[in-house]
């Protein structure tokens, strides 16, 4: 019942809030316009994503059971990437582009913030000697928790390019996280992914094509950054090696894709944050699907990578 009233009211929360910000948007003119590398015709607002982060943070704080150093620390990350996303947002709907080096930089103190405040990956047990646990050293349990959250944060960003696309592998992402977390009594981790699923819901309802709404970079950061402390507070915590795959998995369909668009464009000698028609979904609409087929397969192949990570979780290897 928990649960169920976490979902709800974030979802309550976020249907609730985009249409006042919708028309804020257009107010101010907060609007993306159409240019030739996107795909809709008309000009869309922006400002979601303020309505996602007020509707996970209220669900937060009221079913968390209280606002501790981790809890605060956890905030103070999200609202950093939260901002710094709005203000790159701000230049985009002005036809300008932010440099990437600042954004870049607060991104990657929101994952300094969250290591110190004790979300790290630490280790995993030793697949050789039961019972006992490889513990990494420190400047490497360092590194490869925030290199973790700022990929994260960059996948979906990535993947945010199609109407209903970012959301909705969001949403398969956090149920397949929220899944692992009830299996290993992780209620913690599991309220922070139901939460999600439910402001991704809500968002979805004003963003499925032909999109209302946008939640930009703003957005598409913060639900990165709710993803990858969910999977170093649950998923990666006592992890076996195989079980590793569990969150990479879950989000398999970002991460691989963007894996591929990096690796491709710095081998074409392009800056790997540079924005163009490389990801998996313009590559789709290239082949002749439509925008709403491209996000129904995705989707599916999400779905299917997130079960084999459910069955790997389910083996205990």
């Amino acid at each position: 019942m928990k649960y169920l009233a976490a979902f709800t009211i974030a979802f309550v929360c976020v249907y609730l809030l985009i249409p006042p910000l919708r028309k804020l948007a257009i107010m101010i003119g907060f609007v993306d316009m159409p240019t030739e590398r996107k795909i809709h015709k008309e000009p869309v607002p922006h400002l979601a994503s303020i309505g996602i982060f007020a509707g996970f943070i209220a669900a937060y704080l009221l079913f968390s059971g209280g606002t501790g150093m981790r809890d605060i620390g956890f905030m103070a990350g999200a609202v950093l990437v939260l901002a710094i996303g709005i203000v790159d947002d701000w230049y985009k709907t002005h036809g300008k582009d932010f440099p990437a080096l600042p954004k870049g930089i607060v991104q990657a103190a929101a994952a300094v913030i969250a290591y110190f405040s004790g979300f790290v990956f630490t280790g995993f047990s030793n697949p050789f000697d039961p019972g006992s646990y490889v513990m990494l050293p420190v400047w490497l349990q360092f590194i490869l928790t925030v290199t973790w959250i700022f990929g994260v944060i960059t996948v979906i960003n990535f993947s945010d390019g199609l109407d209903g696309l970012a959301g909705s592998l969001s949403t398969i992402s956090a149920m397949t996280l929220f899944v692992a977390a009830l299996a290993r009594g992780q209620t913690k981790s599991a309220l922070m992914s139901v939460i999600l699923v439910g402001v991704s819901v809500g968002y979805l309802k004003y963003n499925k094509p032909p999109a209302r709404i946008y939640m930009g970079d703003a957005g598409a950061g913060f639900m990165g950054y709710v993803l990858a402390i969910i999977a170093l507070d649950g998923a990666f915590k006592q992890a076996t090696v195989l079980s590793l795959f569990v969150p990479i998995l879950a989000l398999g369909v970002p991460i691989f894709d963007n894996l591929f668009v990096v690796v491709k464009r710095l081998a074409d000698g392009r800056p790997f944050y540079k924005p163009d028609r490389s990801q998996v979904h313009y590559r789709l609409l290239s082949a002749g699907l439509n925008p709403k087929q491209v996000v129904m397969v995705l989707c599916l192949v999400s779905v299917c990578l997130s079960l084999t990570s459910i069955i790997i979780l389910l083996l205990k290897v």
